[in-house]
């Protein structure tokens, strides 16, 4: 399970193994999801290129709270 990962194979303290892996992954489904947004506006499909923008900003909203609470973590 990556919560006994974090400490037990890297070193790391489980929060902050965590809160990197949940940035990481946020960051890289925005950026899928901005190249399906993309496929959607070439498609000339609206509704799906909505649907794909939405799920960016949420993984963008998801990776900054990350940001500032590992920034928490961090600076103890």
């Amino acid at each position: 399970m990556a919560t006994s990962m974090g400490s037990q194979q890297t070193g790391t303290q489980n929060d902050v193994y965590d809160l990197v892996s949940v940035l990481y992954h946020a960051l890289e489904g925005a950026q899928t999801n901005g190249q399906y947004c993309q496929d959607a506006r070439q498609s000339g499909n609206r509704d799906l290129e909505q649907f794909f923008l939405q799920c960016q900003q949420e993984d963008r909203q998801r990776a900054d709270r990350a940001k500032q609470l590992l920034g928490r973590i961090v600076q103890g």
